[in-house]
């Protein structure tokens, strides 16, 4: 049941993924970045909006440094031949990969960075909490087992599902240019750990 699901909304989501680019021109990304970096000013202060920023965009330039796609400052010298190839392929690059979809798939990277960046800015407070949650459910498990109760695999297939659903939809969220307010980042790790500690507790443990 969970690998069903596993791969149901894995599917979707790619489709849905590579679907945005092509219903959205790489402006609409970016005025949705220029849009919330504005709220994390008035909600963060212009300094954390600012550090949320740049963070952002230094995920985003190692993204795209990790990119397979040759170019010509990165072929090695060669005679004038090689020259001549190397550039060839620099213009094949530019016209395949510089049409208007792949430059909203590099919007849509970007802006997906950015969210991440406000995601990771609300870790530090909630690590303790996180951690609290995840043991929760390694106690109860272990508890159980001591007491003889029976876990449920009913119940460990729900949040274990209910995990991977909510996985799929906050990547979903990071890239749909929507607005997304920023104290919505608070409630997804804490929610996401609680699916976790859940299918934990349910797990069935053997010693």
């Amino acid at each position: 049941m969970i690998r069903v699901i596993s791969v149901a909304a894995l599917t979707l989501l790619l489709i849905l993924v590579l679907y945005l680019p092509a219903a959205h021109p790489p402006e609409r990304f970016l005025a949705q970045i220029r849009a919330e970096h504005a709220l994390n000013v008035a909600f963060w202060g212009e300094h954390s909006a600012l550090h949320i920023l740049e963070r952002a965009l230094a995920m985003n330039t190692a993204a795209a440094s990790a990119s397979p796609v040759p170019s010509s400052s990165q072929a090695p010298s060669a005679d004038r031949m090689g020259q001549a190839v190397a550039k060839e392929m620099e213009r094949v690059n530019q016209r395949f990969f510089g049409n208007p979809y792949f430059r909203s798939i590099d919007a849509l990277l970007l802006l997906a960075c950015f969210r991440l960046s406000c995601q990771l800015d609300w870790l530090p407070a909630q690590t303790c909490l996180l951690l609290a949650i995840v043991i929760d459910g390694l106690m109860v498990r272990v508890l159980r087992s001591k007491e003889f109760k029976p876990h449920d695999p009913e119940l460990f297939v729900l949040f274990a599902s209910a995990f991977v659903l909510l996985a799929c939809t906050s990547i979903v969220a990071f890239v749909v240019p929507l607005t997304i307010a920023p104290a919505a980042f608070a409630g997804l790790l804490p929610l996401e750990a609680f699916f976790i500690s859940r299918a934990i507790a349910n797990f069935h443990h053997r010693g």
